[in-house]
């Protein structure tokens, strides 16, 4: 088992990570609140991709998760009351982390998460940071778990079609 940044030939694969997580979610319950066809999708990966912050975790040559990590902050950041002070160029942040609804329960978000922290690190970062909706029970309880501080929630308009609130997480690399 290995998480490793990804490739083009990862793409077809991590899109299809995404289909399975509506596909479970189709069946309840629902914690993301992400539209089919809309985000994310294989152009949302693309331009991780491309970007360089698209990562992979996979055994066996199968991928059973997939995650953006970059320094990246939203713009209602902003209205967060941050505990950690770090200049922007000093925080990574975690977008998107996805694990396959079959490998879910076993661990891996945890896995995806410590090698976030790891790889922040090694670029110098001081840092991690990284938001969550509010309906989404699982990875609110992961974060807490892992020594994530909720800094705050505020609405977000994600992605120019997407009303939420979501909360924010930090915590010193």
């Amino acid at each position: 088992m290995m998480i490793r940044p990804a490739t083009q030939a990862d793409l077809p694969a991590v899109a299809a990570l995404y289909e399975a997580i509506f596909d479970r979610e189709d069946q309840g319950p629902v914690y993301t609140n992400w539209q089919r066809g809309t985000y994310p999708t294989i152009d949302t990966a693309r331009a991780a991709l491309e970007a360089g912050s698209l990562h992979v975790g996979e055994e066996n040559g199968v991928l059973w998760g997939v995650v953006t990590l970059n320094g990246e902050q939203l713009p209602e950041y902003d209205a967060i009351p941050w505990t950690i002070p770090a200049d922007r160029e000093q925080v990574g942040v975690i977008h998107t982390l996805c694990i396959h609804p079959n490998a879910a329960g076993q661990g891996r978000g945890r896995q995806m998460v410590d090698y976030c922290a790891s790889t922040a690190r090694s670029q110098g970062k001081t840092v991690l940071r990284l938001d969550t909706w509010e309906g989404n029970l699982p990875a609110n309880g992961l974060y807490t778990t892992l020594g994530f501080h909720r800094a705050g929630a505020t609405e977000f308009f994600f992605q120019g079609f997407i009303h939420e609130v979501l909360n924010c997480y930090e915590k010193a690399l």
